[in-house]
C-alpha cells in the first residue's frame, strides 16, 4: 500500500489509489469539474492540478496515480494561481447568467426569480416566504416601489417587463388577509439587546430581521406613530394606512418592544441607551451632516459616516442605517435593504465573530441579449401580454403573469462547481473575456434544456451517452479551438436523450444541461 504526503499530511493508499483518492481519504478537497466516479478521468477541465515535488511538475490529481514517497502539495499559493487561471480560462467562454438581472437590480437582492416560479405553480405562502427572506415589508414596497427590478427585466426589451411589484403586492396581500399570517423562525433567545433609534422603514426591517436572530429589540421613536416617512409622505390612496399597520403589526409580533414618543437626547440620553443596550441602531431618517445630533458619530456628506458593507459608525457598537446615511430621497426599499445588510453585521458583532457584514456572491454575467437570443430565451414562458398597471394585476391572473418570467437565473446555482470554485479561488470572469458567442437554447426534450454556451466541454455527458446505450447520444462536434459539445447530425436533445437524461443532469458541473422546472 503506498505512503505519499499530501501538505505535509502522510497517509496510506490501496493500491490503484489517485492523488485525489488520497486526497479525499483525509479531507483535503482539491476541485474538479471533469470528473465522476462513473466517467474515466478525461483531465479536460485541469482544474484539480497539484504540485509534485520536489520536481515542481503539475499533474491532474483525478488521474495522477498515488506512488510510494510521492509528496504533493495542493493547498500552496502557487497552486491556487494555476487553478485560479485554469478557472478563469473556462469562465471567458462561459454564457450564462448566475443571478438574474432583476435581482441585481433590486437593491434588497431578493430571489425575484424563485417567487415568480412559486407564484406560477399556484404555490402563494412559499412565494411570500422567498420575499420576506429580503424584504421585510412587501405589502408596502409592492405599492411604492420605483421598481428598479423591472426596469432591468430582459423581458421588458420584448414585449413588456414582468410585473414583479405588483405580484410581490398579491402575495403580500393574500398572507395578510389569511388567518394566519407568516411569522418567520425565530431562534432561541440570544441574551443580547438591541436599541433601534427610529421607528420608519429601516428601523422596523432592522428589528424584523435582528428578532428573527434571536436578540431583543427595541424600537424608540418620538412620535406617536410608527412607519416614519411611509406615513408621513406617501399619501393614502397609494399606501393605504390599513396595509402599513398591520405590516408593522405583524413585525412587531416577533416579540419587538417599542417606545413612542420618546426622544433620544431629551427623553433618555444617547449615552444611556449604549451603557444599557449591547447595540444601538441609528435609524432617524434623512438628517443633513450639520443636523446629526451630539452623539460623537462620525459625519460624511450625506449623513452619519459608517464602514462598507458593515454600517458601523465610528463608535463601538453603534450603526447606522437607510436615510440617516444615504441622505435624503433615499427610497424604501433601498432603506430596507440597508437594514437586512446591517442585520448581518451586528449579529456578527453580537455573537463575538469577525465583523465583515455581507459578502458579495460570485456571478458570470451575459450582458445585454439580441432581440433574436430574447425571443429564443422566451419560447419556453407563458406567451401573454404585461398587465398594464392602470388595470392591475388580479389574484387570478396571478400565475399566468410570472410565467412570462425568462428563468434568466441559472437552475443549478446552489450545485454548479464552476461558480464554487471561481468564488473559493476568487476567479475573475472578466480577466480573459472576448467576443461572447450567441446564445442558445435547446428545450425540445420534455423534461430539461441544453444550453450550449454554459458547457465547458468536460465531456462527462459524452461518456454517460455512451455507456448508456443512447442511439444518439453527444458527441463533440467541431475542432481545435471551436470543439463543441453537441447532439449530432442536428439532431434535437430529445432524441440525444431518451435514456440517461437524469444521470447527465446530475454530473453537469454548469447547469448546460438542467431540469427546466430547476
Amino acid at each position: 500500500m503506498p505512503h505519499l504526503t499530501i501538505d505535509q499530511r502522510e497517509i496510506k493508499v490501496p493500491p490503484g489509489s489517485t492523488i485525489l483518492d488520497a486526497a479525499e481519504q483525509v479531507g483535503i478537497e482539491i476541485p474538479t469539474l471533469c470528473f465522476s466516479r462513473q466517467c474515466e478521468p478525461s483531465t479536460s477541465c485541469l482544474v484539480c492540478l497539484v504540485k509534485l515535488l520536489p520536481s515542481g511538475r503539475m499533474v491532474p490529481a483525478c488521474a495522477t496515480p498515488a506512488a510510494e514517497g510521492m509528496m504533493v502539495e495542493s493547498e500552496s499559493d502557487e497552486v491556487h494561481a494555476i487553478r485560479r487561471s485554469t478557472l478563469e480560462l473556462l469562465l471567458s467562454d462561459h454564457l450564462g447568467d448566475c443571478v438574474a438581472p432583476c435581482s441585481f437590480g433590486c437593491p434588497a437582492q431578493m430571489n425575484i426569480p424563485q417567487m415568480l416560479r412559486q407564484i406560477a405553480a399556484g404555490e402563494l405562502r412559499e412565494a411570500l416566504i422567498t420575499v420576506k427572506a429580503d424584504i421585510a415589508m412587501p405589502a408596502v414596497l409592492g405599492r411604492i416601489c420605483p421598481a428598479p427590478c423591472e426596469k432591468v427585466c430582459r423581458r421588458g426589451n420584448l414585449d413588456g417587463s414582468i410585473a414583479i411589484c405588483e405580484l410581490k403586492r398579491i402575495v403580500a396581500d393574500v398572507d395578510l388577509d389569511s388567518a394566519e399570517p407568516y411569522l418567520p423562525p425565530r431562534r432561541p433567545a440570544s441574551g443580547k439587546r438591541v436599541a433601534i433609534v427610529g421607528g420608519g422603514p429601516a428601523g422596523l426591517a432592522a428589528a424584523y430581521y435582528l428578532a428573527q436572530c434571536g436578540h431583543a429589540c427595541t424600537i424608540f421613536d418620538d412620535t406617536d406613530a410608527l412607519g416614519g416617512m411611509f406615513g408621513r409622505e406617501i399619501p393614502p390612496e397609494k399606501l393605504p394606512r390599513d396595509v402599513l399597520q398591520r405590516e408593522i403589526a405583524l413585525i412587531l409580533r416577533l416579540g419587538i418592544e417599542t417606545r413612542m414618543n420618546v426622544r433620544v437626547g431629551r427623553d433618555v440620553s444617547f449615552t444611556e441607551l449604549r451603557a444599557q443596550y449591547d447595540v444601538v441602531v441609528i435609524a432617524i431618517g434623512w438628517t443633513a451632516a450639520e443636523q446629526v445630533p451630539p452623539w460623537c458619530v462620525g459625519v460624511s456628506g450625506g449623513g452619519i459616516a459608517v464602514k462598507r458593507r458593515t454600517y458601523e459608525t465610528n463608535l463601538p457598537g453603534v450603526f447606522a442605517v437607510g436615510n440617516a446615511l444615504r441622505g435624503q430621497g433615499t427610497t424604501g426599499i433601498r432603506s430596507i435593504a440597508d437594514a437586512k445588510e446591517a442585520a448581518v453585521a451586528i449579529h456578527q458583532f453580537l455573537s463575538g465573530q469577525v465583523v465583515i457584514g455581507t459578502s458579495t456572491p460570485f456571478t458570470t454575467r451575459i450582458g445585454k441579449m439580441a432581440q433574436d437570443e430574447l425571443v429564443q430565451l422566451s419560447s419556453n414562458t407563458a406567451q401573454v401580454p404585461r398587465c398594464e398597471a392602470a388595470n392591475g394585476v388580479g389574484l387570478s391572473q396571478s400565475a399566468e403573469q410570472a410565467a412570462r418570467c425568462l428563468h434568466c437565473d441559472c437552475r443549478a446555482l446552489s450545485t454548479c462547481r464552476l461558480r464554487k470554485y471561481s468564488a473559493i479561488y476568487g476567479a475573475d470572469p472578466r480577466r480573459f473575456k472576448a467576443e461572447r458567442r450567441k446564445y442558445e437554447q435547446d428545450i425540445r426534450h420534455a423534461d430539461i434544456l441544453f444550453e450550449p454556451g454554459k458547457c465547458i466541454d468536460c465531456g462527462l455527458c459524452v461518456q454517460i451517452t455512451a455507456a448508456g446505450g443512447e442511439d444518439l447520444g453527444l458527441t463533440y462536434i467541431g475542432r481545435g479551438f471551436d470543439v463543441r459539445i453537441g447532439v449530432p447530425l442536428g439532431h434535437s436533445v430529445a432524441e440525444a436523450l431518451a435514456k440517461v437524461a437524469a444521470e447527465c443532469v446530475a454530473e453537469c458541473p454548469t447547469a448546460a444541461i438542467a431540469w427546466k422546472k430547476g
